[in-house]
C-alpha cells in the first residue's frame, strides 16, 4: 500500500484502487482519502506551512496512521502540532498515538468522554483485524461550542453542531479556503450511521453545514465532493424518518421495517444494512428518548448482520 498524489494515482499502473491518496484542496490544505470509504476506511486532512501543521482525524490502524504521517511529511510539512478529532469513533482516532508526543489532541468535550468510555471498541467488533499498537488517546484540549485555531496564516474554525452522528461531533471549517471537513456528518456514496447520535440532530447539522457556504466538502468517508452531498444526505434522512414513522405506528420492529423497505437509489450506497441501525435511532426519538441516548449495541449490530445476509459487517481497514 502506498500514498499517492491524486493526479498520479489516475495514471499510475501500479496504484491500487484501495490505496489512500492525497488531494490538494487549497494552498497548504490537503485531504487524505481512503477508498472505498467503507467500514473503517475514513478520510483525514492536514494543513499548514513549513513551520507548523494541523491534522484532522487519524485512521483505524497503526499502519494506516503511519501512511498518513508519511503523507504529511511528503508535502513538506512538519509533524502536526495539533490533531482535531471530529468524533470519538476508532476509525478516526485509533491512530492518534502515532502523532504523539508532538501533537496535542483537540475535540469536543463529549468526544473525550465518549472515547474514554468506548476504549478499544473496534477490537471488540472486529477481533481478527490487525489494528497494530493502539493507545486510546482522547482530546487533551476540549471545547463546548466553538473554537478558533490559527495554523500559520490559516484560520481553523472548530464547530460543534450538537448531537448528530455522535454527541461529540466537530466540524472543521477553513473560511478563507472555502473548505469544510464534515467528519461523519456526511458519508459520500455511503449510508449515514446514526445509532450513537440523532436523526433530528443530523438534519440540523446539515443546515449548519450549508450555512458555512464552503464549496469544497471533505466527508468522513468517500470522495471529496461539494455541497450537493448535503442534499443527498438530507434526502436519505427524511426517507428514514418517514419510514420509521410508518413502521412505529404499525408496531413493526426496526428490523421488520427495514426488511420491508424499498431502498431505491439508496440501495447503491455502501453499507445499506445501516438502515436498520438508523431506524433504531429514529424509533428511539419517536418514543421520546433524548437525542444521543444509548441504544443496545448488541441488538443494533445483530440486526445489521441480519440485513447483511446473516454475516457480521466487515472491517475493511
Amino acid at each position: 500500500m502506498s500514498v499517492t498524489d491524486s493526479c498520479a494515482s489516475a495514471t499510475d499502473p501500479y496504484a491500487s484502487a484501495t490505496d489512500p491518496y492525497v488531494v490538494a484542496l487549497a494552498p497548504g490544505v490537503h485531504a487524505f482519502v481512503q477508498p472505498d470509504g467503507g467500514w473503517c476506511l475514513n478520510n483525514a486532512g492536514f494543513l499548514g506551512d513549513a513551520r507548523e501543521s494541523l491534522l484532522v482525524d487519524t485512521a483505524a490502524t497503526e499502519r494506516r496512521a503511519r501512511l498518513l504521517r508519511d503523507a504529511v511529511l511528503a508535502q513538506g510539512l512538519p509533524l502536526p502540532g495539533t490533531v482535531v478529532s471530529t468524533h470519538h469513533h476508532g476509525d478516526h482516532t485509533y491512530g492518534n498515538g502515532v502523532f504523539l508526543p508532538e501533537a496535542r489532541i483537540v475535540g469536543h468535550e463529549n468526544c473525550r468522554i465518549e472515547q474514554l468510555a468506548a476504549g478499544h471498541q473496534l477490537h471488540l467488533l472486529w477481533p481478527r483485524t490487525d489494528f497494530g499498537n493502539v493507545d486510546i488517546r482522547p482530546p487533551s484540549v476540549t471545547y463546548r461550542e466553538r473554537l478558533t485555531l490559527y495554523v500559520g496564516d490559516i484560520e481553523v474554525r472548530v464547530i460543534h453542531p450538537g448531537t448528530a452522528h455522535t454527541t461529540g461531533d466537530s466540524i472543521v471549517h477553513l473560511p478563507e479556503q472555502g473548505v469544510v471537513f464534515t467528519g461523519d456528518l456526511v458519508f459520500h456514496g455511503g449510508t449515514p450511521f446514526l445509532p450513537m447520535g440523532s436523526l433530528a440532530g443530523s438534519l440540523r447539522a446539515l443546515a449548519l453545514l450549508r450555512s458555512l457556504d464552503a464549496p469544497t466538502v471533505v466527508p468522513g468517508h468517500g470522495r471529496v465532493t461539494d455541497p450537493s452531498a448535503y442534499d443527498d444526505t438530507e434526502r436519505y434522512l427524511l426517507w428514514v424518518r418517514e419510514l420509521a414513522a410508518g413502521g412505529y405506528a404499525k408496531g413493526a420492529t426496526p428490523l421488520e421495517t427495514a426488511r420491508a423497505a424499498e431502498l431505491g437509489e439508496f440501495g447503491a450506497w455502501r453499507e445499506s444494512e445501516r438502515l436498520v441501525a438508523n431506524l433504531h435511532r429514529a424509533y428511539a426519538e419517536l418514543a421520546g428518548l433524548p437525542e444521543g441516548s444509548p441504544l443496545d449495541a448488541v441488538t443494533v449490530f445483530g440486526d445489521m448482520a441480519a440485513m447483511n445476509g446473516g454475516v457480521p459487517v466487515a472491517c475493511h481497514a
